[in-house]
């Protein structure tokens, strides 16, 4: 016999996309940088939970020194990179940390992250919510993951 699912579309839609209780990160990266010895730039995306959050803090394991960055154009078409105290996750936003724009700066990264492991990643938001998230680490000049 032949079945079909029958669940109503509205209910598969519904299913699909449910929004998380709190937020969510995925599709995290770290770039190392070209140069050894300078800040390597940790890269994800996250989905706001039901309320609004305030993403306060990134740590890295081993890394000593992790900062939440913007980057910007000036009035004279330059590029400019702020240190962020915190970035507001709206509910049910999602909220791109991507090359060009927010970053974690990681400072100090050890040897032992290379290209080809992963890193784990820990968000902490003012609420003491904490995320985690594995990063697959990447050479300077390499594509980003799909």
């Amino acid at each position: 016999m032949n079945r079909r699912w029958t669940m109503p579309p509205l209910l598969l839609i519904a299913a699909c996309s449910a929004q998380p209780k709190t937020p969510v990160a995925g599709d995290a990266y770290v770039r190392l940088a070209a140069v050894p010895g300078r800040p390597a730039a940790a890269y994800f995306m996250l989905k706001g939970g039901v309320e609004d959050a305030t993403l306060v803090r990134v740590e890295a394991r081993g890394v000593p020194r992790a900062e939440l960055h913007g980057s910007r154009m000036t009035g004279n078409g330059m590029a400019t990179m702020d240190s962020l105290p915190n970035v507001p996750v709206p509910a049910g936003a999602d909220v791109a940390f991507a090359p060009g724009g927010r970053h974690v700066m990681l400072f100090d990264v050890p040897a032992t992250v290379a290209t080809g492991t992963a890193l784990p990643l820990t968000l902490r938001f003012a609420d003491g919510e904490a995320v985690h998230v594995l990063a697959k680490v990447i050479a300077a000049g390499d594509a980003a993951p799909d």
